[in-house]
């Protein structure tokens, strides 16, 4: 039995919505136990991001101004993605997310700023909150392997970080897949 066998997501935490309109922005905060150059490396770094992010680029996202071809798992269309900040180790945004970095602890608080349609947010976040796991996994030597997209849905846990965040933010938790028991 390995390390991605035992893995169990913990129940939802750090997170919140904003809400502007129809604009909404998920925020997910984690206290990872390593450096924020570290950290850095794992969110700017193709190589590091095809280990644990719901996505991959064709190059690095460390520099303002570089455009890389993003594309979602499980969406096949790249979306071409300019860095408009890039002030390592500490803030980072491309298109619609923005992460900082805070040193804390003798490790990082990672905050994640994502724009996100509201009928979906309860799933980001049930996401990111996966992939926030297996980064640190990553990030400490014993990594369990990336966990997206469907992937991610059939996962053990998910359905209830889903039903748990939905309840938080007070929105009806999404039925995906689509046969999927509504909690």
């Amino acid at each position: 039995m390995n390390d991605r066998d035992q893995y169990t997501p913990g129940p939802a935490s750090g997170a919140e919505v904003r809400k502007d309109g129809d604009k909404w922005t998920l925020i997910l905060v984690r206290e990872l136990r390593h450096s924020p150059e570290k950290v850095w490396q794992a969110l700017t770094d193709p190589a590091h991001l095809r280990e644990w992010a719901p996505f991959e680029v064709d190059g690095s996202l460390g520099t303002v101004g570089t455009t890389v071809n993003l594309t979602w798992v499980g969406t096949p269309t790249p979306l071409a993605t300019t860095v408009t900040r890039a002030d390592a180790p500490k803030l980072l945004e491309y298109n619609d997310t923005r992460w900082e970095l805070e040193a804390f602890g003798g490790g990082t608080r990672l905050k994640l700023w994502h724009n996100i349609d509201r009928r979906f947010i309860s799933m980001g976040a049930a996401g990111w909150h996966i992939c926030f796991d297996v980064l640190d996994h990553l990030l400490s030597g014993t990594p369990i392997g990336r966990i997206v997209g469907g992937e991610a849905m059939k996962f053990g846990g998910w359905q209830r970080l889903n039903a748990e965040y939905a309840k938080q933010f007070g929105v009806e938790t999404p039925g995906w897949p689509p046969n999927a028991p509504k909690h």
